[in-house]
Formats: C-alpha cells, structure tokens, sequence
C-alpha cells in the first residue's frame, strides 16, 4: 500500500484534494476548501515528477497563504449583503400624500396604504393632495419635507 501512494503520489494528493472539498462541503467555513487547493498544487507538483518535500512544502505554503490572504475577502464578500431595512426604518426615504394639512406641529399623511401622523420639517403647511417626502420617524409621527420633482 505505501508502495503505491509513492509511485502515485499525484493519486494521493488528489485523493486528499477531493476528499478535503468533500468535507468542506459540510461545513461551508472555507477552511478546508483552501487545504484542497494546498493538495491539488501538491498533486500537480508530483504529477510533474517533482519530489515528495517540494509537494509538502507546496502544499503548506499555498494552503497558508490562500487561508491568510485569499479566505478573509471571499468570507467577506459571501457574508456582506445589502441592510434590509424593516418596519418604521423602511419608510425613511419614502413618498407620502398629505391627506389633512400637514403643519409644523401636526397633520396626516398616506404612506404605502397606511396613515400617519406627520408634521413638517420647516413652517411650511403642506395642502391636502400634496406629495411630501418622509425624511425620518419620531415616535409614531412621520417628519416630512416638499417633494422636489
């Protein structure tokens, strides 16, 4: 048995390649999946006729650096994804129709189908019928400004 694992070493290194990935599989961490490509430049190096220390060194040193240098951004990447805004933080941002006059201190306005109370940014007295921009929540009154077209 060992005999053959030195004259196939390329097998062997393959085999450990495959079987890493495998796992990986499993776990989905990224760990072994960057020792599988440590393995596959080794069976690549022994696959070559390179000796048996060049495919371990080989293996060590690209398995180190892709876990060290390559991994932190791709974790990175996979795990970062846009802020799903929800609940009052969703309506920031949004169009409201004024349904009673909205003034500085109080009024009513339409927000994707829901009613709120709102009050204006500046003195202005927003008519009914009026577009208005929610630009934050206080409470459970929505603080809004014109709507610049």
């Amino acid at each position: 048995m060992i005999d053959w694992i030195q004259e196939h070493a390329w097998a062997s290194w393959l085999g450990l390649a495959v079987v890493l990935a495998l796992i990986e599989l499993a776990s989905l961490d990224l760990v072994l999946l960057m020792f599988a490509m440590g393995a596959l430049a080794a069976a690549i190096t022994a696959g070559l006729g390179g000796p048996a220390w060049l495919a371990i060194v080989l293996f060590a040193v690209v398995s180190v650096l892709l876990l060290f240098v390559v991994r932190p951004p791709v974790v990175e990447r996979l795990h970062a994804g846009p802020t799903l805004r929800t609940g009052h933080e969703a309506l920031v941002g949004a169009s409201g129709i004024v349904v009673e006059p909205v003034t500085r201190l109080d009024g009513r306005i339409q927000v994707r189908g829901e009613l709120w109370s709102a009050r204006a940014v500046d003195d202005v007295v927003y008519d009914t019928g009026r577009e208005v921009l929610v630009t934050q929540i206080d409470g459970a009154t929505a603080v809004v400004t014109s709507k610049e077209i």
